[in-house]
């Protein structure tokens, strides 16, 4: 278990601001509302406990309002509120106005009328004076009620350029075969017979825009298996590599091996060796508006041109005695989450490290990799057993398996069985082809992997997308 992380501070600023502190840092937590205000601090604290192993403890501060909060490492909490009722959320929103009793004007006790005797046959003659000098008499409240109001004379709205573009019909224009027979009669007759696109290519274009949705909130995917030879860093790049080609950037493939891995071997090369080590011993520059600039950031990564992603690999100093533990890693991942919407965790093969525990609790989505081999499949599935207990039940249960061949004729019995034992423990199992431009080990080339494998990757990446 990791040293008791220290106990946290919320100041709540406002209904949507809010400021986290823990030990000399200071996270500022903004949200359009108070529910999510709440959530987005439940969550930062969690993070802290799922790095500790432990529940971590935070003072709530609101006004002259204090009260402490506990959350667990499986994001249940507990709060217990002095100042104010249970009742009320962590971030409440100001309370509406009590709306005041409109204001009546006194009106005098009616005075009571001296009997007149009436005289019969006396009819009311109408006044003949100006109209115009006549004394009006007050309606009462009730006749004035009573009173129609005549509508109020609009102009009819114009339109605006939202109504122009609404005004598109069909939603655009259709799709275009590219590939199969209906793509080679499109092209041949230059567009004049052009059939919808067929099965093939329609699936491929649903899975396309699964991995192009939208994302309300970065991201961090973290792959996991704690044994060598498992096809986690390729597995790394080739998510990287579907996401940032079909998504336009924004993209980290990021090795967050505790000593050294092999992300940035296998990634293209760059005109600079910087690491996570030396990003992290200038860590501070990026907290300075001066510093903090993603062409700044250009010089510790390594831009895959082609797949348009980047890489931070790893320590590759042999010499070198600095480690990342879960502290660095924490940092790392601040920064980071401001420039990049996803993120693609390649983690080492020691589940016990600080920095690989810290990855799994900022993790949003897991990927399980192992290759179609009994040794590889079970270190997986020991895995799992443990992280189950470390209290990551949830991720579990929501993370995807990618099986991968590990030869062009794999045991297809060995595949089944294993696709059946990680159905039932994950949500989502996808196979993946063996292909012979990865064997190497050597920088990936993307251009030559086969139509399958590319294939194969955009069904991972969607399966990944869906739970995002």
């Amino acid at each position: 278990m990791n040293s008791r992380q220290p106990d946290a501070t919320v100041h709540i600023l406002s209904s949507t601001v809010a400021e986290l502190h823990v030990g000399a840092d200071v996270e500022e937590v903004v949200a359009p509302d108070s529910r999510a205000l709440r959530d987005r601090l439940v969550e930062e604290i969690r993070l802290l406990a799922a790095s500790a192993g432990e529940p971590a403890h935070a003072t709530v501060v609101e006004g002259t309002s204090r009260w402490p909060l506990v959350v667990h490492p499986d994001g249940t909490y507990a709060e217990t509120l002095d100042a104010v009722t249970p009742e009320t959320p962590l971030a409440a929103a100001p309370a509406e106005p009590a709306q005041e009793a409109p204001i009546v004007p006194s009106v005098p006790a009616p005075q009571p009328v001296p009997a007149v005797k009436a005289e019969p046959s006396v009819r009311a003659v109408p006044d003949r004076r100006d109209p115009a000098t006549l004394p009006l008499p007050e309606p009462s409240a009730a006749a004035a009620a009573a009173v129609p109001v005549a509508p109020e004379r609009r102009e009819p709205a114009k339109p605006t350029v939202q109504d122009l573009l609404e005004s598109r019909s069909g939603g655009g224009a259709a799709t275009r075969a590219t590939s199969g027979w209906q793509g080679v009669v499109r092209r041949a007759t230059g567009g004049l017979v052009s059939p919808a696109p067929g099965k093939v290519e329609r699936s491929r274009l649903d899975r396309e825009k699964r991995v192009q949705r939208r994302l309300d909130a970065p991201r961090t995917i973290v792959v996991l298996n704690p044994k060598g030879g498992a096809h986690k860093t390729t597995s790394t790049l080739l998510l990287a590599a579907t996401f940032g080609t079909l998504r336009g950037g924004a993209t980290l493939a990021w090795d967050n091996n505790e000593t050294r891995g092999t992300l940035g071997w296998r990634a293209q090369n760059a005109p600079h060796h910087r690491t996570a080590v030396d990003l992290l011993e200038d860590l501070d520059e990026f907290w300075n508006p001066s510093g903090s600039s993603l062409a700044a950031l250009d010089t510790y990564v390594r831009t895959q041109v082609d797949a348009r992603f980047d890489v931070l690999a790893s320590d590759e100093d042999a010499a070198a005695s600095s480690t990342i533990d879960s502290a660095a890693f924490d940092r790392l991942h601040a920064l980071l989450r401001r420039y990049y919407r996803l993120m693609i965790v390649d983690t080492g093969n020691n589940m016990r490290a600080s920095n690989w525990v810290a990855a799994v609790a900022a993790a949003d989505q897991l990927v399980i990799v192992s290759t179609v081999r009994e040794d590889t499949a079970a270190s997986a599935a020991w895995l799992l057993d443990g992280l189950r207990e470390k209290g990551f039940g949830a991720k579990i249960d929501d993370a995807v398996t990618v099986l991968t061949a590990p030869s062009s004729r794999p045991d297809r019995r060995l595949e089944s069985r294993l696709s059946r034992h990680f159905e039932q423990v994950t949500s989502a199992v996808v196979n993946a082809p063996f292909d012979p431009s990865l064997v190497d080990g050597g920088p990936i080339d993307f251009d030559a992997l086969a139509p399958e494998t590319r294939d194969a990757w955009l069904t991972v990446a969607a399966t990944v997308a869906d739970r995002l």
